[in-house]
């Protein structure tokens, strides 16, 4: 008689016993995680009825539906591209930004950038235009960090440029400064 390689092990059959034991095993454990939860989370939260806190001030940004842009688009209606929040000038509550354009049917439509806050009465008001659609400028990047609108303006060289296909890029920064928005262009305008 030949002897196997691997001797046959006592245990390795199962039996109910097996089960049940490990059953019970299994229902101690699940018992004993319920009863050694952890605490509940003590996170610092906003103080909002504190007075002079930024919380206290909290608002939304104002949207941009029912706006009247000051843009002439004719027979067809303006459109929100892009927008882009954050606190422009430094009083706590979010300004937007929103890049806009005449729903043209052909074509590229140039874009506007303009500047959007709240009334005293809580709706939506244009106070300023960035860019202005009759420079003839796409936006293609719109972003609001640390105070400070950035844009990625795409346009053209000449009137011999189509429309379709802009030439220079210009990389636009606004900030809030002694009551209007300053603007600065990186070094990194460039033709195309």
């Amino acid at each position: 008689m030949q002897q196997s390689a691997v001797p046959e092990l006592a245990h390795a059959q199962t039996r109910p016993i097996h089960w049940v034991a490990t059953a019970t095993a299994v229902a101690g454990v699940m018992a004993l995680s319920s009863l050694l939860q952890p605490d509940s989370a003590t996170a610092a939260q906003p103080q909002a009825g504190r007075p002079g806190s930024k919380a206290a001030h909290a608002v939304a940004a104002p949207g941009t539906a029912g706006v009247a842009f000051p843009l002439t688009c004719g027979p067809v209606k303006a459109v929100v591209r892009k927008k882009a929040t954050g606190d422009l000038d430094g009083d706590g509550r979010p300004e937007t930004v929103a890049v806009v354009h005449c729903d043209a049917p052909m074509g590229t439509p140039p874009d506007g950038v303009y500047v959007l806050t709240r009334a005293k009465d809580g709706t939506p008001r244009v106070v300023a235009t960035l860019t202005d659609p009759k420079a003839g400028d796409t936006v293609s990047d719109l972003a609001v960090r640390d105070g400070a609108v950035f844009a990625t303006l795409l346009g053209y060289s000449s009137k011999d440029v189509p429309r379709c296909c802009p030439d220079v890029t210009d990389h636009a920064e606004w900030q809030w400064k002694n009551g209007s928005f300053a603007r600065s262009t990186s070094a990194g305008t460039h033709s195309v």
